[in-house]
C-alpha cells in the first residue's frame, strides 16, 4: 500500500515539474514574440499554467534579492521539489 502511494505522490510531482517547465518555455516564447499571448487557445494555457505555478513562484520571487531581468524562481522550485523527492523516498519507503 505503501509502495503505492509514493507511486503516485511521484507520478504527480512528475507532472508538476513538467508543467513548470512548460509554463518557463511558454513564458520565454512570448517574451521573445514567438508565440502570440492573444489567440484564445494560447492564452487559456497560459493562463492555468500561471494559476497552477504563480502562487508558489511569486512567493519565492517575494523573498530572493532583485537580480534584474533574471527570474530564478522556477530553478529553486525545481530543486526544492527534488529534495522533497529525495526525502520522501529516503524516509518513506
Amino acid at each position: 500500500m505503501m509502495n503505492a502511494i509514493l507511486t503516485l505522490i511521484d507520478n504527480i510531482v512528475d507532472i508538476y515539474i513538467f508543467t513548470l517547465l512548460a509554463y518557463v518555455i511558454a513564458s520565454w516564447l512570448v517574451t521573445f514574440k514567438i508565440i502570440n499571448p492573444w489567440q484564445p487557445f494560447v492564452r487559456w494555457i497560459l493562463q492555468a499554467l500561471g494559476r497552477l505555478h504563480e502562487p508558489l513562484l511569486s512567493r519565492i520571487r517575494s523573498v530572493l534579492p532583485d537580480f534584474g531581468g533574471i527570474d530564478i524562481s522556477p530553478i529553486i522550485v525545481l530543486l526544492a521539489v527534488q529534495f522533497g523527492r529525495n526525502l520522501l523516498f529516503e524516509y518513506g519507503a
